[in-house]
């Protein structure tokens, strides 16, 4: 990742979304290049974790989610909301804006109900038992 983004928590995130190094604006070219070269060597390619929880799947580098062995044909949003709330700490409550801010891009409307509306398209995917709990005025918590 290169950007001018130079927070810890800025670096953190990325790192977490899968970031295999992070470099800051400014940089030295030559620093990139070594940074570049040191990534290429790898062997193999860095890929996410499995999710697995409450019978759901989710895989992130295959891009294949599925519940109880069935798998679940989800939108690309669909998807993003479901791997937030899975890498999520068990028992951990999600809110709407951190959906929007991980899941859709900087020029989503924060009044939007997408966020709602996908939650609800998602659950109904998953079917029964319900995996996805509204926590009224807080967020979404995945987990039975």
């Amino acid at each position: 990742m290169l950007t001018a983004a130079s927070s810890i928590r800025e670096r953190v995130d990325g790192l977490g979304i899968g970031a295999d190094d992070y470099l800051t604006k400014p940089f030295a070219f030559a620093e990139l290049v070594a940074r570049v070269e040191a990534l290429s060597r790898r062997a193999h390619r860095a890929l996410p974790p499995v999710l697995d929880r409450d019978g759901v799947v989710l895989d992130p580098a295959r891009r294949h989610a599925s519940r109880d062995g069935r798998p679940l044909a989800l939108s690309p949003k669909e998807f993003a909301v479901l791997k937030v709330l899975m890498r999520a700490e068990p028992g951990t409550v999600v809110s709407a804006e951190e959906l929007l801010e991980k899941a859709w891009d900087e020029n989503v409307d924060p009044f939007t109900n997408t966020v709602r509306v996908t939650v609800m398209t998602l659950r109904r995917k998953l079917a029964e038992p319900p995996v996805i709990h509204t926590v009224p005025g807080v967020g979404y918590r995945f987990g039975s």
